[in-house]
């Protein structure tokens, strides 16, 4: 079976639909998961992904966060936010299970200065997630992680590494976290599949629409377990939808599988 699967952080919901759904209907993706939709619950648009093959769920809060997960397939063992324990939950983390699949949706908070306390709660807040793949999975499932982790792993993942060394999306401090998430037994799948530099998924709103596409960062990732990474065929940027009439600052990681029966 092929699976393809995307991650998109699309800075509201509704200022964004018409680009998501003609995005939808061209890459025809099996699950799309969803950050940034800025919409409480009862005004999220699952009625319109409905009508275009996808079934929804969805967590959200006004204005601010919000996440979920469109797919083609049944959706099973959906839950939303972390468990307890953790910092402080904001709509930021929304799972389920497709086709054999589970599929872990996040949108890590970014942090604003290293100074604020907002960056001791990004800290915490993935501490937390690398907790929860602890207690509820295995490194020997077939799971995927994906969403707008608002971190850099590597230099070659920003565009001005030197200057940027430092920013709460580029930090060692974030970094050790995030090769521990790592650690637990996932790979980054996009640099599986393509070790090249200048590959970028966020472009500031500074930048002009024709904007310079060296100028970027890359914070939205998907990240897998062997399972999923054996059977991995590609990984990939869509610029597309960045180029678009008011876009979204962020643009669609996409991966795509070759799943067997099992």
């Amino acid at each position: 079976m092929h699976f393809k699967v995307a991650t998109f952080n699309v800075n509201s919901i509704r200022s964004r639909l018409q680009i998501l759904m003609e995005w939808l209907e061209k890459q025809s993706p099996d699950v799309v998961c969803l950050q940034e939709t800025k919409v409480v619950d009862k005004e999220f648009p699952g009625l319109v992904f409905e009508s275009a093959g996808y079934r929804a769920a969805w967590f959200g809060q006004k204005a601010w966060n919000g996440v979920a997960i469109l797919s083609k397939h049944p959706l099973e063992e959906v839950s939303r936010g972390l468990q307890a324990g953790g910092p402080a939950d904001d709509a930021r983390l929304i799972r389920a299970s497709c086709c054999g699949v589970a599929i872990v949706n996040a949108y890590v908070p970014q942090g604003r200065a290293p100074s604020d306390p907002q960056f001791s709660y990004k800290m915490a807040w993935m501490k937390a997630l690398r907790r929860l793949l602890s207690a509820e999975y295995s490194p020997k499932q077939r799971l995927l992680l994906c969403g707008d982790l608002n971190h850099a792993p590597e230099s070659i993942d920003v565009y001005d590494p030197e200057r940027l060394r430092g920013h709460v999306c580029y930090h060692p401090d974030i970094n050790t976290v995030f090769r521990r998430l790592l650690a637990w037994g996932l790979t980054d799948l996009f640099r599986k599949h393509c070790p090249e530099p200048r590959q970028y998924s966020f472009y500031d709103y500074r930048i002009p629409r024709t904007f310079e596409p060296g100028m970027g960062w890359r914070l939205d990732h998907i990240l897998v377990t062997g399972p999923l990474a054996e059977c991995s065929t590609d990984c990939y940027i869509d610029l597309e939808p960045r180029l678009k009439l008011k876009p979204s600052d962020h643009t669609p990681v996409v991966a795509e599988f070759e799943l067997d029966s099992k």
